[in-house]
């Protein structure tokens, strides 16, 4: 609990990491309060906040994106601070900025260092700067033909990236020279709804690398941590899912390098809070400066298991002008999975619907993050993510065995699921060897394809999912107890 007398919190979120973050806030002594479109109405993080309120329609553009009907709340109400959470407003600066305007601290870095690492030129600029080594990469490029130019340059396959974007939105690998057209136009027209900012560069594409990030934390007193790595190469359409703290078989060498490198970046862009460098390690070890991200990560409970910190509570503290002094140690080993109502043997299509019943594993070293219950509703304008499930051993090989035993006993009804799938890749001899890289997926699981869908694909998918006219039921108001009950008590201080 802090001393100081406690603060009105608003949480600019939904689902999983707004309950998730509101439980620090309680921890702390602070009041939580909510916000929810008018499809979350009865979701459980408008129950489990002290006050709640509606800011728009179902789409998250007319709601959870409403940044002046959200500092409107904060103005009414006296709210002291925001935290953003992930997505929607965590990363923009407008956002912060205006509520710099409004004196509701934003909990999170200055609206300068969010600018500047988000977009991924000026973030390439600012990381060699500090030092930090690059994969070859581009300017901004203007079209197809520059980037056909600049491909032919430094050699396919390519990657485009979207130059605001993250979690793979805006993202195409190329692999020759008649590919560039049509991914330049894929890549360009989903960086633009997603970001509102269609603009692409080119990296050269790694062949087999591991997808490696250092969880970085600095307070506004110069004090500047690293709070050690995590393995992130196990993904689908570039999205992680499943991660692992620490990673597993890096050298200490090159554990020490990241980390020192890590730091001199969050100080070369005065960085406040928390935040995860991503880099890109090829297979002699050789590591390369990604992106940075400068809010807390999805995968952030991993962290939280090897460290005994609390990353959300550090959050605010640090936001309120604490200086922060810990000592980061790290303990056993953590492996989280994403829970997704999607089918993987359709290109992981999402399966939106009603969930009629969740029976959730029990036992020591696991731990629950969702937003979802029975009878709680997947829907169509958000992440179809139920849950993360963690799991907490002395060794990695443990922490395995124990997510296997913890997916077993999870039980979902009303909706397809990738639960079967993560189960396939944890018995994999090459996962549990940590025989790994970003192309796993592809290289390793069962199914033909994973290519990317296209939006007319997409829709004709959701058409046919949404043929019948059966109406969703409404979800339970309550708070459920696992959510109040299972999270592991953190050390604030040491």
């Amino acid at each position: 609990m802090t001393s100081s007398a406690p603060k009105k919190i608003l949480v600019a979120n939904r689902g999983e990491i707004a309950l998730r973050i509101m439980r620090s806030i309680k921890e702390l002594g602070h009041i939580p309060f909510a916000i929810y479109s008018e499809a979350d109405a009865k979701s459980p993080h408008v129950a489990f906040s002290h006050q709640a309120f509606c800011v728009g329609p179902a789409p998250s553009s007319e709601s959870y994106l409403q940044a002046d009907t959200i500092l409107d709340i904060c103005k009414r109400e006296k709210i002291d601070a925001i935290h953003p959470g992930y997505g929607f407003m965590a990363e923009n600066k407008i956002f912060a900025e205006k509520c710099a305007k409004a004196n509701v601290a934003f909990i999170g870095p200055l609206p300068d260092t969010i600018e500047q690492m988000g977009d991924k030129i000026l973030a390439r600029r600012a990381a060699e700067k500090a030092g930090l080594p690059m994969v070859p990469g581009s300017h901004n490029l203007k079209d197809a033909a520059e980037a056909t130019a600049f491909a032919e340059k430094i050699g396919y396959p390519v990657l485009l990236k979207a130059k605001a974007g993250g979690g793979g939105k805006g993202m195409r690998k190329v692999s020759k020279a008649e590919e560039i057209e049509e991914a330049f136009r894929l890549a360009q027209s989903e960086a633009q709804k997603a970001f509102g900012d269609g603009a692409l560069y080119m990296e050269k594409c790694l062949v087999h690398p591991r997808h490696i990030e250092v969880q970085v934390f600095c307070d506004h007193h110069g004090n500047v941590y690293t709070l050690g790595d995590r393995e992130c190469s196990i993904q689908r359409r570039h999205q992680k899912i499943i991660e692992e703290a620490p990673a597993f078989g890096l050298s200490e060498t090159l554990r020490q390098k990241m980390s020192d490198v890590s730091k001199a970046l969050c100080q070369q862009v005065n960085y406040h809070g928390a935040g995860t460098i991503e880099y890109l390690v090829d297979e002699n070890q050789n590591f390369y400066f990604l992106e940075m991200n400068t809010r807390l990560q999805v995968e952030h409970p991993v962290t939280e298991l090897v460290t005994q910190l609390d990353l959300v509570a550090l959050q605010i503290r640090a936001a309120f002008g604490e200086k922060i002094l810990i000592d980061p140690k790290i303990t056993g080993h953590a492996i989280e999975v994403r829970i997704y109502a999607e089918d993987p043997a359709l290109n992981f299509i999402p399966q939106p619907g009603m969930i009629e019943q969740i029976i959730w594993p029990t036992g020591p070293g696991i731990r629950i993050d969702s937003g979802i219950e029975s009878r709680s509703e997947i829907s169509l304008y958000y992440d179809p993510m139920i849950a993360k499930i963690s799991t907490f051993a002395q060794n990695r090989a443990h922490a395995i065995e124990k997510m296997k035993w913890a997916l077993s006993e999870t039980i979902i009804v009303g909706t397809k699921t990738n639960k079967e799938f993560l189960q396939d890749i944890l018995c994999n001899k090459d996962y549990e060897k940590n025989n790994v890289s970003t192309t796993f997926v592809e290289e390793n699981m069962p199914f033909a394809s994973y290519r990317d869908i296209s939006e007319v694909e997409l829709a004709a998918c959701f058409a046919t999912l949404f043929s019948s006219d059966a109406s969703l039921a409404k979800v339970h108001s309550k708070a459920s107890m696992w959510w109040t009950s299972r999270l592991p008590r953190f050390q604030w201080y040491k």
